[in-house]
Order: C-alpha cells, then structure tokens, then sequence
C-alpha cells in the first residue's frame, strides 16, 4: 500500500530538502514525490542530499497547482505545527498511522508539506481530510521540513509495508493502541439535529427538483451515510440548516 501514498511538497524554498526528503522516502519504501511550484528545481545540491535517492528525485512530479498534485487523492493529509482559529482535528503521526490502517488497500494518500518559512496556508489545509501534527519540544517547536518527511514516513511504513521488514511486535502494539481522539472547538451535533438537517434538506431536494420522490433510488441513504460519517458539531449543523433556509426562501421568491 506504500506504493498509493504520495508526498507532496508545497513551495519548498531550499533545493536541499527536497534531496533530503527524497532520501527519507526511500529509506521508508516510498517512491511518489511530487513538487508544488518549488523555488529551485531540479538542483545539484538536491541531488546531493539525496544521496543515493536520485531515482526519486529524477521522477518527482513538478506542479504548477495543488490542485494537480492532488489529482486522483482520496485522502489528504495536511501536516501543521501552528494553532488555527477554528481548531481541526489534529493527530500525532503515530496516531496517523492508527487511522490510515482503516483505509481500503486502493486508497489514494496524499500527505501535505508546506514551505520551510510558514507551513501551509489555511486555505491549503482546508483542502485536508486529516491534519497530523508532530510533538516537539515547546520551548523549542523548529522541525525541518525533511525531517518531519522523515517521522510520518516512518509511520506510515508500519502499516503500510507489505513486506515482513516491519518486526512483528510493532503491529502488535499497534493493534492495542487506544484510537486517536478528535478536539473540537464545539460539541458535537445532536442525532436529533442531524435527523431534522437531514430531512430538511431531503425536502429541498425534491422542492428543487433534484430529486424524484416517486424515483428516489438510493440518494437519500447515500446522503445520511455521508452526514452521519462525517459527525458535524453543532454550529456545522447550524450553518447548514441556515443555507437550506436560504435556499427555501430563495425558491419561494422565484415562484
């Protein structure tokens, strides 16, 4: 499954960890590079960081977007060291690892690095499905880009590598290990307040036509799977209780 997961690397200033990141893929069994508008690339100092990755270098994938570099993804993964506004759930790599471990075999990874100066941007980390955050000294938080390339790949091989280099006693750890708690700035959402976001919106859809009452095949069950999987806090259900109202009122000026 290592073979699904890419790295993509986000405006990378410095050539040097570009090679270095090259290196700690190999060194973990992954092979997918992709390079997101870098300053400079390719670069002799790349390739001597990459020190006997230059495979990996030589077939790394350069961007003009994000967009493109995420192509074919089903799941994102956006690393951050700072504190946002409006928290997400943030795990540590291990406890990455703990949550990739119930993805499907043909799950497409991408894992998020951001610039050397300032990480990702907010508008980038809301393009991500997880957020993963490494523990480091607080008097002292400064991790290198490669670096952190490093410790997630080394989590990622452990339950992603198919071979038997992985000694058997870590997965067995692993498979005891308490699952990843999720912090959020707000209480999760009533299953009552779900089940009435639901309806309302089942009602919208046939008002606007998009759904065919009498022919209503499997949308609505598609569409609770998808709410009731996500879990939205209250002030999500708020907000989109508050679009569906819009949307209402909107139709009933247009009749």
């Amino acid at each position: 499954m290592l073979d699904n997961v890419r790295v993509v690397m986000v405006g990378t200033t410095h050539p040097g960890n570009i090679g270095a990141a090259a290196r700690a893929m190999k060194t973990m069994g992954l092979s997918d590079l992709r390079l997101v508008t870098p300053k400079i690339h390719p670069s002799a100092e790349a390739t001597s960081r990459a020190s006997g990755a230059g495979d990996i270098l030589a077939a790394a994938r350069v961007c003009d977007s994000l967009d493109e570099a995420l192509e074919g993804a089903t799941l994102v993964v956006g690393t951050s060291a700072r504190h946002r506004r409006i928290p997400w759930p943030c795990l540590t790599p291990r406890e990455l690892g703990q949550q990739l471990e119930q993805e499907p075999a043909d799950a497409r990874i991408a894992v998020l690095f951001g610039r050397e100066d300032r990480g990702l941007t907010n508008e980038e980390l809301h393009r991500c499905n997880l957020h993963v955050s490494v523990p480091t000294n607080p008097e002292y938080g400064v991790l290198n880009v490669a670096s952190a390339v490093q410790l997630i790949a080394y989590e990622l091989r452990l339950v992603l590598a198919d071979d038997d280099t992985v000694p058997k006693a870590a997965r067995a750890n692993r498979a005891t290990m308490t699952p990843p708690r999720m912090y959020w700035d707000e209480p999760a959402a009533s299953n009552d307040a779900v089940q009435h976001f639901l309806d309302h919106l089942e009602r919208i859809m046939v008002r606007s036509e998009f759904l065919d009452p009498e022919k209503p095949a499997q949308v609505m069950t598609r569409m609770r799977r998808l709410f009731l999987r996500a879990r939205p806090d209250r002030m999500e259900i708020n907000i989109l209780r508050g679009t569906l109202v819009a949307i209402d009122k909107a139709l009933d000026d247009r009749s």
